[in-house]
This record gives structure tokens, sequence and C-alpha cells, in this order.
């Protein structure tokens, strides 16, 4: 048995598969996120060990000798948090997150040093670790100063599980501090932030052994001793091992809280100018690039707050047929936008509304805007050298079959639905922990789910939908600025 631990923001999700990867259960348990001021985003890593111990019981209750045949364990987490201990391993303060903004002058501070671009190959966002800890740097001195070690999200976990400080290329990536096609911390890059090295954790590939559970936690677990800890992956990658997405040009569209258009890649394709990551891979000698949108099924749960409707019943509204696209535009941009952008500060707008303008017509633009904003991430890729002919979709959105339509119309590509079945993070990160408990071969071992059904575009509305979207081109330069 291996079990893959997924450390998102919302909660910590356990799941457990067999030596032919069919999954024998999952457990799950919430977590909060704390916001002391606007734009701040944070947690308690106290709070990550916490709902581990509870998904993971929740997992021995229904499968009690399942978890005493664990061999292998593997992690995924949320991206970029920067979570700083002392030289006890204490905490020093809350994690600071991923979509927590507030060193946004930080980061254009570091992205204007040319050396972040060139060794990196990635924008330093606001979201990105390095800048958290320059804000730390300047805002709170006394807990700079007793930094010991900066660890991300999952692997705090890992500390907790196997006494280790250990990362992985995936992850590590997003830390703005990586030479990531050199797979190694840059110490010019940590200077920069006045960080040194040796305040970084040792690095592995996502699937190698990265330390052993602690017989404490194995004894309360109800496992045997010697159970490998994989590096594991950032959480995109994790469901990227999750869903095949490791080969050539293999391709997923993940309709989360935030939007994603993965790509693999077989070499180091960098273009920061199209606001595009360019990370390592959890395999070794692979790398990914990325468009991230900061609001997808969030700009639909947006609406259907102010509306007062489920956000079922507003795609309900539209039927199953693709709808021409209307006058109205929406700009998904709640919390500010990273592919193509790089603005934390712009915030979304409808455009075009009339009298006319129903609930109806709003969610069919709230819908289009995120279809566009992925059209976006594929214009970005493709100015980065990578060419996809189809995508497969993945997350809470992809229930929409009229919300995979427009994307599919969107990007004029298909649109591949996996077959039945939990293919995310957590999946991922077991089949790590397989790959580095047995030795097996990570690509043989990540295959693709089959398809059960593909969204084709919608050849009448092609055209309609690339006026439209260069409408919502036009929109962006015409409000910066204006909505800060």
């Amino acid at each position: 048995m291996y079990l893959g631990l997924d450390l998102g923001t919302s909660g910590v999700k356990a799941m457990l598969i067999d030596g032919e990867q069919k999954i024998i259960g999952s457990a799950s348990a919430a977590l909060d996120v704390s916001r002391p001021q606007p734009g701040w985003s944070e947690q308690d890593p106290a709070d990550w060990l916490r709902a581990t111990e509870e998904a993971v019981a929740g997992l021995k209750a229904a499968h009690p000798q399942a978890l005493a045949a664990v061999r292998g364990i593997g992690l995924s987490g949320q991206m970029h948090g920067a979570t700083l201990l002392d030289e006890n391993d204490a905490v020093l303060r809350p994690c600071i997150l991923w979509n927590d903004t507030r060193s946004f002058r930080e980061a254009a501070a570091l992205d204007s040093d040319p050396q972040f671009r060139a060794l990196t190959g990635n924008i330093v966002f606001p979201g990105f670790t390095a800048p958290k800890l320059a804000w730390v740097r300047e805002n709170e001195p006394e807990i700079f100063a007793r930094v010991r070690w900066v660890l991300l999200p999952k692997d705090y976990l890992r500390l907790w599980l196997t006494g280790e400080h250990i990362s992985e290329m995936s992850d590590s990536a997003g830390t703005s501090w990586l030479d990531t096609g050199k797979r190694k911390w840059s110490e010019s890059l940590l200077a920069a932030t006045r960080l040194e090295k040796r305040q970084m954790p040792e690095l592995v590939e996502g699937t190698d052994s990265a330390g052993t559970l602690r017989p404490e936690l194995a004894n309360r677990w109800g496992m045997g001793s010697g159970v490998v800890v994989a590096g594991g992956a950032g959480d995109n990658a994790a469901s990227a091992c999750g869903m095949g997405t490791v080969g050539e040009a293999h391709a997923f569209v993940s309709l989360g809280t935030s939007g994603v258009l993965f790509a693999a890649n077989a070499s180091y394709l960098p273009n920061p100018e199209s606001a595009v990551h360019a990370f390592c891979h959890a395999l070794p000698n692979t790398w990914h690039q990325m468009g991230v949108i900061l609001s997808a099924t969030d700009a639909l749960n947006w609406h259907s707050g102010v509306t007062g409707r489920s956000a079922a019943d507003l795609t309900g509204e539209l039927g199953d047929t693709l709808r021409t696209p209307g006058p109205v535009t929406f700009l998904p941009y709640l919390s500010g936008e990273r592919t193509p952008h790089n603005d934390a500060a712009i915030r979304g707008a409808f455009a075009g509304l009339g009298h006319e303008s129903s609930r109806a017509t709003l969610t069919q633009a709230v819908l289009e805007g995120v279809s566009f904003a992925i059209r976006d991430s594929l214009e970005a890729l493709r100015a980065a050298g990578t060419t996809l002919n189809r995508v497969t979709a993945i997350g809470g959105g992809s229930r929409s079959r009229y919300w995979l339509k427009s994307i599919a119309t969107a990007l004029d590509l298909p649109v591949d639905l996996p077959a039945d079945g939990d293919f995310g993070a957590a999946f991922g990160a077991a089949r790590l922990g397989l790959i580095a408990a047995t030795g097996a071969d990570p690509v043989a071992t990540c295959f693709a789910p089959a398809t059960a059904a593909t969204i084709a575009p919608d050849a009448s509305l092609v055209a309609a939908y690339e006026d439209a979207y260069q409408r919502y081109r036009r929109l962006y330069p015409a409000i910066k600025g204006a909505t800060a």
C-alpha cells in the first residue's frame, strides 16, 4: 500500500492506493485561512499537522489492515508558502501563503534584478517565497534575524513526518531561489534576499526517497518500520503525476479555485516575459510550463454569492447548447492576475452592460471570461515554444459541460474528460510514494487515465469566440490603473 498526503489551502487529503494503483480509500480534514489584513493570507503550520492526523485517522478507521501494509508515502502541497523556523525547528510566525499579496513591492524590486529571471526562468511574483522573506526582513526584522530554516508547506509536513529538512525540485522552483535549468539552489539569488544556502533544505527529485516515517507516527498509525517518504511535488506537478501529464506537450486545464493550464516539457523552456511559470517537474530531467489565473471557479462562486443562486443553478440556466458570445464581457481579475499580466492591483470588471442584461447574461459572461483568461495562458505557452493539440480537464469546474464547451471553443482545442476517478494531487503523491519505495519506472507508473468523453470546439462559434476574445484582450489596457 502507498499513501498520498496532499496539503491544500482548504484541507489535507489522505489517499491510499495498492500496488496496482487501485484507490483503496481517502479521507480529508478541513483547514481555515486567516486574513488579518486586506491582501494577507496565512495559516498556522500546527493546523496542517492536526489536519493530517485527522485525515490519517479517518483512513485508519476505515482501512486499519491496509494502513499496516503501507510501504511508501508521497507528499503534495500548496506552493510558495513561507514557513519560517528557528534553530530548534520552532515556527516563528504564521505561514504566509501563495495567495498573499503583501510583498508586491518587494517582488517588483527583486524582479528588477536581471539575475532572477535569468536563473529562475520566471517573473518574481508577489505570491512567491523570496519576496515574502524580503517583506519579513523589512517589516519583522526580529523574526528574520532568527530564521534558521525556510520550508515550503509540504516540507514542513515532511519535517514532522521524518525529522528531515528536505525539499524537491518542483515545489522549490516556485521560490525564486532555484536555478531552474540546473535544478539547484542559487547562492547569488539567496544572497539578494540576505539568506544563505544553509537556510535552505536539501534538494532531491520528487521520485527519490526523502526520509523515513518516524517510529512514533508509524506506531500511532498502525504502520511498520522503514516506511519511505518520497520527495513529492508541488500541488500542480503532483496533479500532473496523477493525470499522467509527464510526457512532452501533454497538458491539462484545471478549473479549481484558481485556473491552471499545465504542459509537460522534456526540456527547460523559460519565457518570463509572458508570465508563464517554467518550473521543474516532479520527475527527473523533466520540466513544465504553467499559465495561472487567480480566479476560475472562484469567479463563479463570487457570482453565486452576489446573486444568491448556487453555481449549479446559474450554469443550469444557460442550458446545454453553447451560446454565441453577447455584448457583455467579464474580466475575472477579482484578486489580481498572474498570466499574462503579473498585476496584483488589477481588479475585475463587467463591460457592455445594458438594461437587457439578465442574470443568465452575466453568468455566460463569467464563464466566457474565465475561458478567455485560459486562452491568454495558451497564447503565453505558445510564445514560450509549446504547441498543444488537446488538453484534459480536471477540477470542480469541469463538471459543467457548458463551461467545457466554452473552453474548448475559446482554445479551439478538443478537451478530454478522464474516466471517473480521483486523479488529482493526492493520487499523484501516492504514485510518487510508490516509485520512491519500489524503484518503479516513473514514466510507466504515471500513466494517463482512460478518456471518458471528448468535448470538441463548436466550429460554428469559433469565429465569434475569437472576436469576443479580442474584445476581452482590449479591456485590460483600457481599465489598468482605474480599478486599483
